[in-house]
């Protein structure tokens, strides 16, 4: 009997230890990141592997940034562009000490699938091969890929013949829809976002010389929005990213 006694109390302490070791899950508590559109095929990817419930929102980074600002119940928010980031900052809603940029991306032009390549820099072309239709962009007062589009067009001396005939939309994603249904000849959207839609082809890639840095800023708002942002800098998502188009960056 007292043999049975200490091999009890053995698989007792044992199964103690084991359960000291073993990780622990993570907090049913739900995350809700807020992220810019552009985010949406690859963040959906990643999210699949988070051990826990996250809701994914979607919209422009400007419309974002106005949202949490306004109180909407956000966990976690990643812009588009750090300049609205500042914004909140500027606000008081994100703590500079914890705003990271953790992605890159670049600019192409694309065309519904099948388009050959076109020398989109040179003055005319892009005029020329909309053929009275309109170039599908963000908005370029307030939507990132549009703000960038802009700033290209502008350097490149094409603002003057193309200001009048874009097709502005309220994020990236919806100006890639506009050519994938080719609704539109023409869009200016992100690399990831060409790779997203197998409906529309890279027609000319935009020197990243000719536009600002393009850059996603993360901020967490609560501790699980913390958390969910470490996520992001795994080795797993980090290839994620990588796989559709983003340059993943060093945390600072």
């Amino acid at each position: 009997r007292g043999q049975m006694t200490l091999r009890l109390n053995i698989r007792v302490l044992v199964c103690a230890v084991v359960m000291l070791c073993a990780p622990v899950a993570r907090s049913d508590t739900p995350v809700t990141v807020f992220a810019a559109a552009s985010l949406k095929t690859a963040l959906d990817d990643i999210a699949e592997d988070w051990q826990g419930n996250v809701t994914l929102s979607y919209a422009g980074s400007g419309a974002i940034a106005r949202q949490v600002a306004q109180s909407a119940p956000a966990d976690l928010v990643i812009l588009a562009n750090p300049q609205w980031m500042v914004w909140l900052q500027d606000q008081g809603i994100v703590n500079p000490d914890e705003t990271r940029m953790i992605l890159g991306n670049t600019l192409v032009v694309i065309a519904p699938a099948g388009l050959d390549p076109i020398a989109a820099d040179k003055p005319g072309v892009l005029l020329k091969t909309l053929n009275g239709g309109r170039l599908a962009t963000g908005q370029t007062d307030s939507v990132p890929a549009g703000i960038y589009a802009r700033a290209w067009l502008e350097t490149a001396g094409l603002w003057p013949e193309l200001s009048a005939h874009l097709a502005e939309a309220e994020n990236v994603r919806a100006a890639l829809a506009y050519v994938a249904r080719q609704e539109a000849p023409l869009g200016i959207v992100y690399a990831s976002d060409a790779i997203a839609e197998p409906a529309v082809s890279v027609v000319y890639n935009v020197p990243s010389e000719q536009h600002p840095h393009i850059r996603y800023a993360a901020a967490p708002l609560t501790p699980e929005g913390a958390a969910f942002l470490d996520f992001l800098d795994t080795a797993t998502a980090r290839s994620v990213f990588a796989a559709n188009g983003f340059v993943p960056l060093d945390p600072s």
